[in-house]
């Protein structure tokens, strides 16, 4: 029986990391009066809420508890021009509230959200604008990864916003998943912008990318992992495994100067505890916290990472007095 829950557990997980590509269903549940109330109600445990003000007060209170903070409107796959170009205005007005609020936040995106897929040309001329506005008050702002599909251009954007247009503080993120990291972290090094090395939520193939349940996945992100902090580049370890937590915490116990490059990475309302140790213990530390609307794609992923989530959801569904106490 315990087999055949494990196996069912990991059926669950990819039918969700399948729905959260579907974009014509997520336009339909989140549109939807009904659907889109009960998504909301589950979507509250994982965001901070739909406007910039929400998500300014959730980034001071990850400050007040001693940690950085990224923020990230989320968004993808928009193959609007017009919309795209009023998508990019969004973060514009995200960065000038948090100068205004003098809270020092990250940005996070998706390139897709603010134009690449209508062309990779947009897609640079909107991350260009959103790093620039940024790097005013020295802001960090990082490049989130998509589907393997889409990696090339993404990868190809990032280099052209060190190589054309000279902005040191954009950074990447890298799925440890993926075959291809090994080729191509080498080359993201040669570029100052911290790397953000995740596991990797979206749907593949098994010739891109290794499994979610891989048990060679742990090994491949501490190997991953290991070389960027030899590396001494900036660079963040995503992942809330207490297991990579704890080696990766031992191995920079003997990195020396390096360690002052390296921080840990934690999402709103996944791992509270975690990184709060992590900090206690000396750490660097990160959490991310995301905002809007367009919150489908993003929250079936975070469920699809711990398919027992999915309970989770039911009791925030059927009893919302224990929902996530973010404003929805």
């Amino acid at each position: 029986m315990h087999e055949q829950g494990i196996a069912l557990a990991s059926q669950a997980a990819d039918a969700l990391r399948a729905l959260a590509l579907d974009e014509a269903a997520k336009e339909r549940i989140l549109h939807d009066p009904l659907l889109g109330a009960f998504a909301r109600r589950v979507a509250s445990r994982y965001t901070a809420g739909r406007t910039i003000d929400a998500v300014l007060e959730t980034v001071r209170g990850i400050h007040l508890r001693g940690h950085a903070a990224s923020a990230e409107y989320m968004g993808e796959s928009c193959r609007d021009p017009a919309l795209a170009d009023a998508e990019a205005g969004v973060f514009l007005d995200l960065i000038e509230a948090l100068d205004a609020a003098r809270l020092p936040c990250s940005i996070s995106f998706d390139l897709s959200h603010v134009g690449s897929l209508v062309s990779p040309q947009q897609g640079f001329a909107n991350a260009r604008r959103i790093a620039a506005a940024a790097a005013k008050t020295d802001r960090e702002v990082m490049i989130s990864m998509e589907g393997s599909d889409r990696a090339d251009d993404i990868y190809a954007i990032y280099a052209r916003l060190h190589t054309e247009a000279g902005l040191a503080n954009v950074g990447i993120t890298v799925p440890a998943r993926l075959h291809r990291t090994a080729r191509d972290l080498p080359r993201l090094l040669q570029y100052p912008g911290r790397i953000r090395l995740v596991k990797g939520a979206f749907a593949e193939p098994r010739e891109v990318a290794l499994h979610r349940d891989d048990p060679e996945l742990a090994q491949r992100y501490r190997d991953h992992a290991r070389l960027l902090i030899d590396s001494g580049h900036q660079c963040s370890i995503a992942t809330h495994d207490r297991s990579i937590q704890r080696d990766l915490t031992d191995y920079l116990a003997g990195a020396g100067a390096r360690c002052g490059q390296v921080e840990f990475e934690s999402l709103m309302g996944l791992g509270t505890d975690r990184i709060d140790d992590l900090r206690r213990r000396g750490f660097q530390t990160r959490e991310y916290a995301v905002f809007g609307e367009e919150y489908f794609l993003y929250v079936l992923n975070r469920i699809a990472e711990e398919p027992v989530r999915l309970f989770q959801a039911v009791i925030d569904l059927l009893a919302p007095g224990h929902a996530g106490t973010g404003p929805a």
